[in-house]
């Protein structure tokens, strides 16, 4: 007979300077992207400060290196024979650019009116200073987890996650199919939509697929006084100008039918008609969004963006060949083999090559209507008690992604909260979190671990 779990306390008082412990994560500038420039220095530090700051969770959970900056942290539960839980985050961070102006240096980790400034704060090391304060609170309290919990910490996120990948492959090698796997993602916010009022904590039930293309054309160099009808920059240009908003057709998936139904239910008069009518007619949903742009409509279709553009040696000279890098973000239901054969169908020019850089394909759609759900809800309503827990499709690329092709309840949730100003300076300037938030995410792991059966 296994173990009974150890219940929790019904207080518990979690020790105080969350704040300074981001802080000192924030000081440690582990920038994936810059890895060549800076080393790996940063890296090893941010790991064996985990150890000082929370030296439960390294005494009673097994950390297992996979890569060099993959961290796999196992808490055993009472029951080793059930399906465990993976708590996900990552601790690389984005580059900073120079010429931008902070408030704050990005890499001091200040810590200014109850709040912390810095890269990192909300993108990602503040979701996953929260999941290991729960669990040193938890430790700290005697709790066991009724079944294994397992603490998944990449060190690449940002540069496609091969440390999380392979923290995947070595799961599933095991035959460990997660029960739940909760990452990065969505966060609480307030009016998440110009129509629907109020707290809302937007989990994320799956994610779009991610695709890097280059764009390649060749051309005859030359002096540029006596420039072709068309040189290889031109041709560049005109297939970037062929890709327009409209290249990809809008759809509504699951995901944003109940997103809006659950609107509906908190709203009244006027809102609620148009929730409700919108709920109800996906393919009106879909290009209402697609019409609104910006954020609602890359909830409804592929997007494609130009982000790099290379080509030419001198102000005077035609280059013989030029580039451009795409982003593009693959709407659910649709695969990478069919978007790059539309890309190449709206591009219409043999003489411009499409080749294939970095891929993911879309994940499916995780249930709404299971005990893993209703146990994220549960945990939401301890921590952000005015919230409504909304599920939604996330935009950006998570580790999360990995665990899919074999783990069916996949989420994406950071129990913070956000403001639109906050969401911007992700990746941006002036990154920040409150303490009160970090408290509050806090306590939405601890009562997640609690709730766990």
């Amino acid at each position: 007979m296994p173990a009974a779990a150890t219940p929790l306390p019904e207080t518990l008082t979690p020790r105080p300077g969350v704040g300074e412990r981001l802080s000192r994560m924030i000081r440690l500038p582990t920038v994936s992207a810059e890895l060549d420039a800076r080393g790996p220095q940063p890296f090893e530090d941010f790991v064996v400060l985990l150890a000082e700051l929370y030296p439960l969770v390294h005494e009673h959970l097994s950390l297992e290196r996979v890569t060099e900056f993959g961290l796999l942290f196992r808490w055993a539960g009472a029951a080793a024979s059930a399906q465990p839980v993976v708590l996900m985050a990552h601790y690389d961070v984005v580059p900073v650019d120079e010429s931008d102006a902070w408030t704050y240096p990005p890499f001091e980790g200040r810590v200014e009116d109850g709040w912390v400034y810095g890269r990192g704060a909300l993108d990602d090391k503040g979701p996953l200073a929260i999941v290991l304060e729960a669990v040193e609170n938890l430790l700290a309290a005697g709790f066991t987890p009724p079944r294994d919990v397992y603490l998944s910490f990449g060190g690449n996120e940002e540069t496609y996650g091969a440390a999380a990948e392979q923290i995947a492959t070595t799961l599933q090698g095991r035959g460990i199919v997660p029960w739940l796997v909760l990452d990065e993602g969505g966060a609480v916010v307030d009016a998440p939509l110009p129509f629907a009022l109020g707290d809302a904590a937007m989990v994320g039930v799956g994610e779009k697929g991610v695709l890097t293309l280059r764009l390649t054309a060749r051309g005859d160099g030359g002096h540029a006084s006596a420039p072709p009808k068309i040189t290889a920059v031109g041709r560049i240009a005109r297939a970037i100008d062929r890709l327009d908003p409209w290249t990809f057709p809008a759809h509504s998936p699951k995901a944003i039918t109940r997103m809006l139904a659950q609107f509906a239910d908190r709203a009244s008069g006027a809102p609620q008609l148009l929730l409700r009518t919108l709920a109800t007619f996906p393919w009106l949903t879909a290009r209402a969004f697609a019409a609104m742009g910006g954020e609602p409509a890359a909830l409804v279709r592929t997007t494609v963006a130009a982000t790099m553009q290379q080509g030419g040696t001198a102000a005077n000279v035609l280059p013989s060949q030029a580039s451009a890098t795409l982003n593009l973000r693959i709407a659910l239901g649709e695969t990478v083999a069919g978007t790059v054969r539309r890309v190449k169908r709206r591009i219409a020019d043999p003489l411009v090559e499409v080749t294939v850089v970095e891929s993911s394909e879309p994940s499916p759609e995780s249930p709404t209507d299971n005990d893993q759900f209703a146990l994220i809800v549960d945990a939401v309503n301890a921590s952000y008690p005015n919230a409504s827990t909304v599920p939604y499709v996330m935009m950006a690329a998570t580790d999360s992604r990995h665990f899919h092709r074999f783990s069916p309840a996949v989420y994406r949730f950071a129990p913070l909260e956000m403001t639109n100003a906050q969401r911007a300076s992700i990746h941006g300037v002036d990154e920040r979190v409150e303490i009160a938030s970090l408290e509050r995410g806090e306590l939405f792991h601890r009562a997640l671990l609690q709730r766990l059966q």
